[in-house]
């Protein structure tokens, strides 16, 4: 029903309406979007490549890592006080993808499928959003094996196996990471094996790996709507676990950075939160998301 001419408000008088209750003029829907105030971008594609042991100061700004200072933190935004949650390995890449430890402590491998604990793929899968990991030297898709020294592949790096509502069938070897980028996941992890991630082998040898298997995809998101993010699980242990966060793609300032303290459980609640999720795991529920680098 069409509202009366004598009751209708022009918009200038809505505007001082909504500034008499304390209302800013967006807040009464008077500006564009693009006027309100920065939010999360909304990304297609979201890969996060995740390497190992080396603190912050071992990989920003060090000559052994090229790829990653030139291109990735050059054309993308670094996160200059990144940290990961605890020692060793394994129950920070739990953190990262549940925003647990999940009780776990060391590296030992358990026994798959142990938690149905909330995390990153069920979320997805529950909201009808996709998920999926690619991990290298994995021996098959879905292989629960702990490790596999012909590859150099180690579970440890792997949480996805510990979640009872994780398809197994979600994690598939790095062979199958598309070249048609827009098949992607609308979230995937990429996980090197032991010396391609920069456990086993140098800092150039890892920086090589990412340029080499994930240059063409980062070059791609830059123009596709889509994002790469590259961290590391932990420190060597020298640096209070400081560690090197980089995110690059379409809608992230170029050459930005923030200060801003943050952990694994806020790049998991970004990631969430940049899938449009409604739910958050674990220590992700409390912790805010990564801002200060978005255009």
């Amino acid at each position: 029903m069409s509202v009366p001419a004598r009751l209708r408000r022009p918009r200038w008088a809505l505007a001082a309406l909504g500034a008499t209750a304390g209302l800013t003029a967006a807040a009464v829907g008077l500006l564009p979007a693009s006027a309100q105030a920065a939010a999360l971008p909304t990304p297609d594609h979201v890969v996060v490549v995740v390497l190992e042991n080396h603190s912050y100061s071992q990989i920003i700004g060090s000559s052994s890592a090229p790829y990653i200072n030139n291109t990735l933190k050059s054309g993308g935004a670094n996160l200059s006080s990144s940290y990961g949650i605890t020692h060793p390995s394994q129950p920070n890449y739990l953190a990262l993808f549940s925003g647990s430890t999940q009780g776990i402590t060391d590296d030992s491998c358990y026994i798959p499928q142990f938690s149905s604990a909330a995390n990153l793929g069920s979320e997805l899968i529950g909201a009808g959003l996709t998920w999926g990991s690619y991990n290298e030297g994995l021996p098959s898709q879905g292989s629960t094996v702990c490790t596999k020294s012909s590859t150099k592949y180690a579970r440890k790096h792997n949480p996805w196996f510990a979640f009872s509502n994780v398809p197994l069938n979600t994690a598939y070897t790095f062979t199958q990471f598309p070249t048609d980028y827009t098949t992607l996941p609308k979230v995937s992890f990429v996980v090197p094996n032991l010396c391609n991630d920069m456990h086993d082998c140098s800092v150039s040898t890892g920086d090589t790996w990412v340029q080499n298997n994930l240059g063409a995809y980062a070059t791609w998101a830059k123009t596709h709507n889509s994002l790469l993010v590259l961290t590391f699980d932990e420190d060597n242990g020298s640096s209070s676990n400081h560690i090197a966060t980089v995110v690059y793609g379409q809608h992230v300032i170029v050459g930005g950075s923030s200060s801003t303290t943050y952990n694994h459980y806020n790049v998991l609640r970004t990631l969430e939160d940049l899938s449009g999720l409604t739910t958050h795991a674990g220590n992700a529920a409390t912790a805010s998301d990564i801002t200060g680098i978005w255009n």
